[in-house]
């Protein structure tokens, strides 16, 4: 069997920044061991599978099946990987359609192409205040004596939100340094995926983010995710209340780093906005 096979690097446009994702496309569904494999061999945070089904190909179709796997198992949503997908089939296969559709674990995914951005339309996954006291081991493990302004969980996609206190600075969301097994250790109830550390963005710069974050999921076999598209469906509900703003931009601080633009829409979704450079094509043989 062979399979086309591609890294794309997500929420920027020059190379070797944002977080590469892999995308396969698939002409008949696999064995879901053989797509946990291949994720595996990957070894990205993410290999995103675009299943064409009842599509006449990539490049006419407008649906079409998607899924996401980390190196070590499913994910129920997953932007970066989206976004990549979507590049690959706009970008590489011409697709022509205006709007190409994903069906996911998440629902229908719509993407669409804006001069040299892709626009996710994703479910919006605004959290709610989570008691930091039952979760305090954890909290220590992942920002150390910083101080914490509060805490938020969402449970559809089970992401532990903690926003630093406003006498914070980049450079010290910048410096953490939580370590996998710590958090593993601290966390085992099953009800955490991923962690978002964020931080409400400097008035007094002109660097124009609205806040920043990282994000760490061990849980999932992520270490620390470089720009992460579920978590801002995540992040845009919280900020857009606190600033007040309904369009935003962010920056995710990890080493690559990465710009995700946010626009809530009045359906209760959100566009997630991002661009993608595709970095390597190939074949896949099994």
């Amino acid at each position: 069997m062979e399979i086309p096979i591609f890294t794309v690097d997500a929420f920027t446009n020059v190379p070797f920044k944002g977080n590469p994702a892999a995308v396969c496309l698939i002409e008949n569904e696999l064995r879901d061991d053989l797509y946990q494999s291949i994720a595996a061999e990957m070894n990205l945070s993410d290999t995103a599978f675009i299943i064409k089904r009842d599509s006449v190909d990539f490049s006419s179709g407008a649906r079409f099946g998607l899924r996401w796997f980390t190196p070590k198992s499913e994910v129920p949503l997953c932007g970066h990987a989206t976004l990549a997908s979507a590049a690959v089939l706009f970008y590489l296969k011409k697709n022509v359609n205006p709007v190409i559709v994903f069906e996911t674990m998440s629902g229908e995914l719509y993407v669409r192409q804006h001069e040299e951005s892709l626009i996710m339309d994703f479910p919006l996954n605004t959290p709610n205040p989570q008691d930091q006291h039952e979760i305090k081991d954890l909290l220590k493990a992942a920002v150390g004596d910083l101080p914490i302004h509060e805490v938020f969980y969402n449970p559809t996609i089970k992401y532990l939100m903690v926003r630093l206190a406003d006498t914070c600075d980049r450079s010290q969301l910048e410096s953490l340094k939580p370590e996998a097994e710590t958090l593993l250790s601290n966390e085992t109830t099953g009800m955490i995926n991923s962690l978002i550390i964020t931080l409400k963005g400097a008035e007094s710069t002109q660097s124009g983010y609205d806040f920043y974050s990282r994000v760490f999921a061990p849980w999932v076999g992520v270490t620390e995710d470089p720009v992460t598209g579920s978590a801002h469906t995540v992040l845009a509900g919280y900020w857009s209340e606190k600033l007040k703003k309904k369009k935003m931009m962010a920056y995710q601080c990890s080493r690559r780093g990465g710009e995700v633009k946010m626009e809530l829409r009045n359906d209760g979704r959100v566009d997630i906005i991002g661009q993608a450079h595709i970095v390597l094509q190939g074949t896949l043989k099994i």
